[in-house]
């Protein structure tokens, strides 16, 4: 008796199916995940929505770091302050522009007809001056464009932890409130980034005294 050492050979029909099996299941795969996607596209951030609160609110309160940023940048004397000025206006300037391309691809408008930070889980708002959370006030501004020597170095030190702080808080608000993923990177990332400046701005507010 001979051993038949070849395989043995599909026959034509169970390949067939076996090909028709797969191609349907991979079509079904396919069906799932563009169904899942377009499902998350089509609901888009509405005018009250968390997100969009979230992103015009941190867009107007990084204008003001962006502005301080770079008075730090320009007039401060320590050129530790110098640089983490020019990095936080550099930085914050970027996600104003893609915090107002959220709202673009949403079909929202930059404002919105709710109060500013209205949308706040805890329900957190604006100041008596109308300021969200770690804002400086005008009169704070103003003393800060019109400091001199090392006096620019303490009040900016100063101005920006305080805003920095108003903004983990504000990161925090939006984590709790949404699951949009690039809104949760955004805020995470925000929040890594001030809360590691907070720390090199009161190493250094030491350094000064």
């Amino acid at each position: 008796m001979t051993e038949d050492t070849e395989a043995v050979e599909p026959r034509p029909a169970s390949r067939t199916l076996r090909y028709l099996t797969l191609a349907v299941t991979a079509l079904l795969l396919l069906g799932v995940g563009w169904t899942g996607a377009t499902l998350f596209a089509g609901r888009a951030p509405g005018e009250e929505s968390a997100e969009a609160g979230f992103a015009r609110d941190m867009s107007r309160h990084h204008a003001q770091a962006v502005e301080m940023g770079m008075i730090g940048y320009a007039n401060a004397q320590s050129p530790e302050i110098q640089q983490i000025g020019y990095d936080i206006a550099l930085t914050q300037q970027a996600q104003i522009g893609q915090m107002q391309r959220w709202l673009q691809e949403w079909d929202l408008l930059p404002t919105g007809t709710r109060p500013a930070m209205a949308w706040m889980p805890d329900g957190a708002g604006v100041d008596a001056n109308g300021l969200m959370p770690g804002m400086a006030t005008r009169e704070e501004m103003t003393q800060l464009h019109e400091a001199q020597g090392v006096e620019v170095d303490r009040l900016f030190l100063q101005l920006m932890i305080k805003h920095h702080l108003g903004g983990v808080h504000m990161a925090d608000g939006v984590l709790q409130a949404t699951d949009r993923p690039e809104v949760v990177r955004m805020a995470e990332a925000m929040k890594q980034a001030q809360q590691k400046e907070i720390n090199e701005l009161r190493k250094l507010q030491q350094t000064i005294g």
